[in-house]
C-alpha cells in the first residue's frame, strides 16, 4: 500500500513532537553536524544519506524510528554543513570518518541505515568492523555499479546545483531522485539550496564526486567478499523508478549477504525513505525489531 502522508509536510514539521537536538561534533579534521533523537539508553541506529545529502532526508523516518531506537543522522564529510573537504574522499574516507564518530559518541555497536552512497559506506564499514555493526538497512544502496551514464548524470546535476545553485539547478538534481517530482517540495529546494551555496561548497562537490570518475569508482566497488563478511544480516530495498539502476542489483546484493533480504517499493526513486515514507518506516522497524539468532 502506498503512503498516505501528505508529502508537502514541512520537515521540520514532521520532527516537532519528537525530542531531538542538532549539534556538531569533531570527528578528527571534520566539524560533523549530527541530529540525535530518541532513548540515549536505546539501541543506536544511525541514518545515512547520499552522495551531495544531508540530514534532512530522513527527516521523515526520525520521529517513527526514535520511538525505539537511539537515532543519529549525520553530515558526511563535505556534505551538508560538515567541514568542507579539500581534496578527494573515497569509501576508506567515509568509513573512518563514521568509526569515529561513533568512538566519539561513546557507540560501541551500532545498526546503519544507508541510501545510495550511505549504503555503499555501510557496507563497507560492516566488513571492516565487524563486531561494531549490527543490521544493516541498504535502500537502493551504491557500490556495486559503475554505469557511465548514471555516473556523469549524478556528476552533471550535482556539480551544476553547486556551481549554481537556483532553485531551478537545485531542483533539476532533486527531482531526478524522485519517481514524482511533486514531491520535491521548496522546502526541500531551499534547504539544499542554502547548503551548497556556502562559499567553498562547489569545491567540496568536486572532491566528492571523485566516485563518479571510473577508475575511482572501479578501484572502491564492493566487493563479494565485502558483502559476505556483513555479520548480522541486510535488509535491501529496491525501487520501481530507482535511477541508479535495476531492481535486479539489489537481488544480487540480497543474495550475497548472509541472512541478506530483499523488499521491493513501488511509486518510489531513489529515496525511499521520502517519497513512501509510511512502508520503509515500517519494513525497516518490523526488520531491526525481528529476533536476531
Amino acid at each position: 500500500m502506498t503512503s498516505t502522508v501528505r508529502h508537502d509536510t514541512p520537515v521540520w514539521v514532521a520532527l516537532s513532537a519528537t525530542p531531538h537536538s542538532i549539534d556538531y561534533v569533531q570527528v578528527g579534521p571534520w566539524r560533523t553536524r549530527i541530529l540525535r533523537a530518541g532513548p540515549a539508553g536505546g539501541e543506536p541506529l544511525v541514518l545515512m544519506p547520499g552522495t551531495g545529502g544531508h540530514i534532512e532526508a530522513y527527516a521523515h523516518n526520525i520521529s517513527a524510528f526514535a520511538e525505539a531506537y537511539r537515532v543519529i543522522a549525520y553530515d558526511y564529510p563535505g556534505h551538508g554543513y560538515t567541514t568542507h573537504a579539500t581534496a578527494d574522499l573515497e569509501l576508506p574516507d567515509y568509513v573512518e570518518h563514521l568509526r569515529g564518530l561513533l568512538d566519539a559518541l561513546d557507540i560501541d555497536r551500532a545498526n546503519l541505515n544507508g541510501e545510495s552512497l550511505g549504503g555503499w559506506v555501510a557496507i563497507k564499514f560492516a566488513a571492516a568492523y565487524t563486531d561494531r555493526t549490527l543490521r544493516l538497512v541498504l535502500n537502493t544502496p551504491g557500490g556495486t555499479m559503475a554505469t557511465p551514464e548514471v555516473m556523469e548524470r549524478i556528476r552533471s546535476l550535482s556539480q551544476a546545483a553547486a556551481d549554481d545553485p537556483t532553485d531551478e539547478r537545485i531542483r533539476a538534481r532533486l527531482e531526478w531522485l524522485m519517481a514524482d517530482p511533486k514531491t520535491v517540495t521548496d522546502e526541500l529546494v531551499a534547504i539544499r539550496r542554502n547548503i551548497y551555496a556556502q562559499p567553498g561548497f562547489a569545491e567540496s562537490m568536486r572532491h566528492i564526486l571523485c566516485l563518479q570518475d571510473t577508475e575511482t569508482r572501479r578501484r572502491n566497488l564492493v566487493t563479494d567478499e565485502e558483502l559476505a563478511a556483513v555479520p548480522h544480516g541486510a535488509l535491501v530495498v529496491w525501487t520501481s523508478n530507482d535511477p541508479s539502476g535495476p531492481a535486479s542489483a539489489g537481488m544480487d546484493m540480497a543474495e550475497k549477504i548472509t541472512d541478506g533480504r530483499f523488499e521491493y517499493i513501488s511509486d518510489a526513486g531513489h529515496w525511499p525513505q521520502w517519497e513512501q515514507r509510511e512502508k520503509f518506516n515500517d519494513l525497516v522497524l518490523d526488520f531491526l525489531a525481528e529476533e536476531r539468532s
